[in-house]
């Protein structure tokens, strides 16, 4: 990866790590199953480790 595709990348997780805590929130005031959505930030927050190693 190109160090411009490594920072598209990391814009592009960022941006969906927001939307997912927004949709957590959402489903947490209404009683919903989170566990899913966790799941997907800490598989994001790894990646995101990852690519800033890279940079």
């Amino acid at each position: 990866m190109t160090k411009k595709e490594i920072e598209d990348r990391i814009r592009e997780l960022k941006s969906d790590y927001v939307r997912i805590q927004s949709d957590i929130e959402k489903l947490d005031s209404v009683g919903g199953n989170t566990v899913n959505a966790e799941k997907q930030l800490e598989e994001m927050e790894k990646e995101l480790a990852e690519l800033n190693k890279q940079l």
